[in-house]
C-alpha cells in the first residue's frame, strides 16, 4: 500500500510509492515520457536545453507528488533515454545531468514529505540543493567553475520555470 501525506488546509495529497506497486512504474513511465516530449520542445529554440533545463522538470514533479522511488526512476531513466534517442544530454554530460537529476528527486520527495504540502520555499529548497551540491561535484570533478556554475547564469529561466511552474503543476495535481 502506498503511503499517502493529506494536508487538510491544503487537500493535497503527497504518496511516497513503494518497488513492488505498479504504480510506482506507471508514474515514472508517465514523468520520464514528459521529460523525453519537454526536452525536445526546448531545443526547438537555440540554446534551449541549457535555458530552460528541461529534463529536471518532472523530475521534481515526480518526486515532490509520489515519492523518492517514482523520483528517482524518473530522474535516472529520463537523461538516459534522452541520451539514447536523440543524443542529448551529450554523453560527456550524462554523469553530472543524472547526479543532478538524482540530486533534485531526493531533496524533493524529502521536502514534501517533510512539509506535507504543495510549497515554494520547499521546492525552491530542492532546486536551491541539487544545484548547489551538483555544481559543486561538477567544480570539483571538470575543474571549471564557469562550466560547473552556467545553469545558475544561463539557466535561471529554466530555474524559474522549475520553481513557479513545478508549484503551477503540483497545485493543480494536488488532489489528485
Amino acid at each position: 500500500m502506498p503511503k499517502i501525506i493529506i494536508v487538510m488546509e491544503n487537500t493535497a495529497k503527497l504518496y511516497s510509492f513503494g518497488l513492488r506497486e505498479t504504480q510506482t512504474y506507471l508514474f515514472a513511465t508517465v514523468f520520464v515520457i514528459g521529460n523525453i516530449v519537454l526536452p525536445q520542445l526546448a531545443h526547438l529554440v537555440p540554446s534551449g536545453g541549457l535555458i530552460w533545463l528541461p529534463i529536471y522538470f518532472f523530475t521534481l514533479i515526480a518526486a515532490y507528488k509520489y515519492g523518492l522511488r517514482v523520483g528517482l526512476l524518473t530522474a535516472i531513466l529520463s537523461p538516459i533515454a534522452n541520451s539514447a534517442l536523440f543524443g542529448m544530454p551529450a554523453m560527456s554530460m550524462l554523469p553530472i545531468i543524472l547526479l543532478k537529476s538524482s540530486l533534485l528527486a531526493v531533496a524533493a520527495a524529502y521536502l514534501a514529505h517533510k512539509v506535507g504540502k504543495v510549497s515554494i520555499p520547499a521546492i525552491l529548497a530542492a532546486i536551491v540543493f541539487y544545484q548547489a551540491v551538483g555544481s559543486a561535484v561538477e567544480w570539483a570533478v571538470a575543474g571549471d567553475f564557469h562550466q560547473a556554475v552556467q545553469d545558475w547564469r544561463i539557466a535561471f529561466p529554466g530555474l524559474l520555470l522549475q520553481l513557479f511552474g513545478g508549484f503551477a503543476v503540483l497545485k493543480t495535481i494536488s488532489k489528485l
